[in-house]
């Protein structure tokens, strides 16, 4: 077996990464380990060699490993460090210097260190918050990577990144360089990019794709339930919160409560049981909060095993023939994986293509048992989920004011009430 167990696209990675580059791979393709294991040869240890050789521990740096929250909690990082010696705690550590994984919400507690190597796992450096201002901080005096399964959208994902690599002395030059902002509209909005041929060639630079030819097999099936039609177009038409009594505020409410109709209905209870049956064991994907409560109770007094993942509760998978792993997008689309189920159900789609694709990468990794895997996505054919399906068809954002002023709910954002 090869050393650390990296496969061949793994090690034409490491040879091509460098400082300050982006490490890019679909979900599951081995992004920490090749991490790793390029910091392992930048301390001194041999990737050539067939046995472990020892790094410079005179030398070595202090490895900073910036990642998500869930990770971080399920000790996913520290597990992948055990082969190269490495540990967060002391006593396990082989070397002298400091580990340590901590999520990006912490980011800033480490804006001082120096002379350091930093893994930036999970793309999280866009816009110009107090992440990316933390970023700059780090970059500028530590060796640093990044990792990611999803790329940019749009050169705007990218000026942190190049602005840390010194592309651009901020992102002010970088906007006065190739950005054109829209004239008729009454915020920024980028019209075009001008000057892309730089743009890409500094893309290309800095950017290592992780090709990898998976032995899975994905399959995705629309599954079509029913819903309650005459109460779904009775909130458009009368703009109504039924379950508060009290007009409608806002785009976000007034979709919000569509998606409550539909995805409450009986009918697409009974066939996420039906495709359980057939499944016995599944990770269900949800949005809100009374979704939960309805799973909670769906399967209450069936003998099927329930654990979840969300804002209240870190449960880990269930074990046994038959079990149920429901999963909050926000709380758990990224950052883990599970190795014994084929089959992930989405009970309710997310807004964002990017958010799909990363919830389905948990069962899709290099070391899973099955080829075939199952992806069930449940939906009406109402207005809302087919613009949702076709937004994320075309690998854009659901926008839901866009949507809701289609459907004749006339708010003024500013405003926050009906136009008069």
């Amino acid at each position: 077996m090869p050393l650390f167990n990296l496969r061949e696209h793994q090690r034409k990675a490491i040879d091509l990464l460098s400082n300050g580059k982006i490490l890019c791979g679909g979900v599951g393709v081995g992004k920490s380990r090749t991490a790793l294991a390029y910091y392992y040869k930048e301390q001194g240890g041999d990737l050539d060699c067939d046995e472990y050789t020892c790094m410079d521990d005179i030398h070595i740096q202090d490895l900073y490993i910036i990642t998500t929250a869930k990770k971080r909690d399920t000790l996913e990082w520290e597990n992948e460090l055990i082969p190269f010696l490495l540990s967060t705690k002391k006593e396990n550590n082989l070397y002298s210097n400091n580990v340590v994984v901590d999520s990006w919400n912490n980011i800033k507690k480490y804006i001082d260190v120096k002379d350091s190597f930093f893994i930036f796992d999970e793309q999280r450096v866009i816009g110009s918050g107090a992440w990316v201002k933390a970023f700059y901080k780090i970059t500028k005096k530590n060796n640093w990577i990044l990792l990611t399964a999803t790329p940019g959208d749009t050169w705007m994902d990218y000026i942190p990144v190049f602005v840390a690599n010194g592309f651009y002395k901020n992102k002010t030059e970088f906007v006065r360089e190739h950005v054109v902002y829209s004239r008729f509209t009454n915020y920024p909005k980028v019209d075009r990019f001008v000057n892309t041929g730089r743009l890409i060639k500094e893309r290309n630079s800095i950017l290592v794709m992780m090709t990898y030819k998976r032995n899975t097999v994905s399959h995705h099936e629309d599954v079509y339930v029913s819903y309650d039609i005459s109460k779904y177009k009775n909130l458009i038409r009368t703009k109504w919160n039924p379950y508060e009594d009290r007009p409608i505020k806002n785009s976000s409410e007034f979709c919000y409560l569509l998606r409550k109709i539909v995805n409450t209905d009986i009918s697409k209870q009974t066939k996420l049981l039906e495709i359980i049956e057939e499944h016995p064991k599944a990770i269900v994907f949800y949005n809100f909060d009374y979704e939960l409560e309805l799973l909670r109770s769906l399967f209450k007094g069936t003998g099927i095993s329930v654990t979840e993942w969300n804002g209240h509760l870190h449960e880990p998978v269930s074990e046994g023939d038959s079990w149920v792993y429901l999963v909050q997008y926000t709380a758990g689309a990224e950052g883990w994986n599970c190795i014994t189920t084929d089959t992930i159900i989405f009970y309710s789609e997310s807004y964002s293509y990017k958010t799909i694709e990363q919830a389905a990468g948990r069962i899709d990794r290099l070391n899973t048992p099955f080829v075939d895997l199952y992806y069930y996505h449940l939906k009406t054919r109402s207005s809302i989920d087919l613009r949702i399906s076709n937004t994320l068809k075309n690998k854009k954002e659901f926008n839901s004011y866009k949507f809701a002023t289609e459907h004749g709910f006339n708010i003024e954002p500013k405003l926050g009430g009906n136009k008069k």
